[in-house]
């Protein structure tokens, strides 16, 4: 997650379709034997028709269990970089488990891939001949199979070995349940032992090992924000999201809300961080709530809805998100300005044009104009200084969604945060030419790498005299963040919002005012 399996394998059942001879070996008193190739007849019937057994029904087939659903999407994430969370939801609408198996699947898969490299690390001292010779199967069901023994409690541990046995003799051979019974009875017998603190002098390792992370992300976030705030945005990316709505206010107010959610079953309180948002769990898929199809409300967590927030736009401005899809900024920008003056959503993906165009029919909002475009350059389209309001959610490492998208932390290297920082500021270029003299120029990410964020302002506003940092946000933006400590009385423009902060997604936020003269 993108932050999707398949249906069970079907049963070789044969039917027959050689022809029978008759009783007696196919020949009959004062007839002549049937000649190959020939027809016999008898009261205008196939010689043998009679006795030609019918077709045996194909057994319908076995429907996959949990632990094979996410063995299947751990395969797909290591082998084809899928990203889990789309992985995921196509596995379990093809899969058709109970809604307990597809809670079990959903948390094999996300614990797997999160605390991939302790499992790792527990693993490796019981595998004589290391990783290097297991294939991709073999690896994701033994990491599968070490999650639910090192850190599900509620999983007995000889269910999660036997579970895994069973699903290595169907997959693999005899040698190979055999090496997988043999390793996780081993891991069975050192709980106690495997389970310890981990204690290494090197900060970087022991944070690394123990909530399994990379080397050289735990030594930037170290190096940027200490090593206690580096230890709690590891321990913090491990957690299970919360789901979040924003209630869209030209439809109900959040209070009214929180009443048709609370009488159909879910469990919901407001946001503490964004004034339209609300927190829910329990009660079943929102995005298939009437509240959803009726456009009372967006699936979205509350750090995202404080970006639009915090550009504040007001009814009749012309206004251009830069990188929309799916469209949840460019709707809620459009809700703000209570569906008065134009919000141009554009994307680069043609294919995305049509998600955001049902988002904005969906909210019964028509001021969105969709267009299809590459955001480096805009000004090819668009003339300058044309938008009083242009926001630049860029394309980021995605560090700060970690949560919904852990294959983030292995997928991705130093040399990519590098190369998405110099693609930001062509980005951030491009879109000052459009703001307006007085206009707004809002720049956000979804990662809390200082590389994309503050230190790509700061450089920014030294290539752009013509900009300065505009602390003016709205007063309901600024006060959860004062209160939690976030931000202090010298605010500048800028925040950093990291995952432990209101358990929503790691953000960052500028907002940037281009002088009149």
């Amino acid at each position: 997650m993108s932050v999707g399996g398949g249906k069970g394998p079907s049963a070789n059942g044969q039917a027959s379709g050689a022809k029978q001879s008759a009783p007696g070996g196919g020949k009959r008193p004062g007839k002549a034997p049937t000649k190959p190739g020939q027809t016999g007849k008898r009261h205008g019937f196939r010689a043998g028709a009679a006795s030609k057994p019918a077709p045996k029904p194909k057994p319908e087939p076995r429907r996959k269990t949990a632990r094979e659903v996410a063995l299947d999407t751990l395969v797909r994430v290591m082998e084809a970089g899928a990203y889990s969370n789309l992985q995921l939801n196509r596995a379990l609408q093809d899969a058709g488990l109970s809604k307990a198996d597809a809670g079990l699947a959903t948390e094999l898969v996300y614990g797997t891939i999160q605390h991939q490299r302790l499992l790792d690390d527990r693993l490796n001292a019981l595998i004589t001949k290391g990783f290097a010779k297991l294939t991709p199967w073999v690896l994701a069901l033994l990491r599968m199979s070490a999650y639910q023994l090192l850190l599900l409690d509620r999983i007995p541990p000889h269910a999660a070995v036997n579970e895994a046995v069973v699903i290595a003799k169907r997959r693999g051979h005899s040698g190979i349940s055999g090496m997988v019974n043999g390793v996780l009875r081993n891991m069975e017998r050192s709980l106690d032992e495997l389970r310890q603190p981990i204690e290494l002098a090197d900060p970087v390792r022991r944070i690394g090992i123990a909530h399994s992370y990379p080397d050289w992300l735990v030594r930037r976030w170290i190096d940027g924000y200490g090593e206690e705030i580096a230890e709690r945005i590891c321990a913090s990316g491990n957690e299970r999201p919360h789901a979040s709505l924003r209630i869209n206010p030209l439809k109900l107010s959040r209070e009214k809300a929180l009443e048709l959610l609370a009488a159909s079953g879910f469990e919901a309180e407001p946001s503490e961080l964004a004034a339209e948002g609300v927190v829910v769990s329990g009660g079943g898929n929102l995005a298939q709530s009437d509240g959803y199809r009726d456009g009372w409300w967006t699936l979205q967590d509350e750090s995202s809805m404080l970006v639009a927030d915090a550009c504040a736009p007001e009814a009749g401005m012309n206004v251009l998100d830069c990188c929309a899809a799916p469209g949840g900024k460019a709707t809620q920008l459009a809700e703000l300005m209570e569906d008065r003056g134009q919000v141009v959503a554009n994307d680069i993906h043609p294919h995305k044009q049509q998600l955001i165009d049902e988002h904005a029919a969906r909210l019964g909002l028509s001021s969105v104009l969709t267009v299809v475009g590459d955001a480096g350059k805009l000004t090819e389209r668009f003339a300058p200084g044309s938008f009083d309001l242009v926001l630049l959610d860029a394309p980021c490492s995605g560090f700060g969604v970690i949560r919904r998208k852990p294959e983030i932390k292995w997928t991705k290297s130093e040399a990519d945060v590098a190369a998405i920082a110099s693609l930001q500021a062509e980005l951030l270029d491009e879109a000052a030419k459009l703001v307006r003299p007085g206009g707004t120029l809002v720049y956000s990410t979804c990662t809390i790498e200082q590389e994309e964020n503050e230190k790509q302002v700061l450089k920014f506003l030294s290539r752009h005299e013509s900009y300065e940092l505009d602390a003016e946000w709205p007063a309901r933006v600024l006060h959860p963040l004062r209160t939690n400590g976030i931000i202090g009385d010298e605010f500048e423009g800028m925040v950093q919002l990291l995952p432990q902060h209101f358990g929503s997604d790691g953000f960052f936020i500028a907002r940037l005012k281009r002088l009149a003269t």
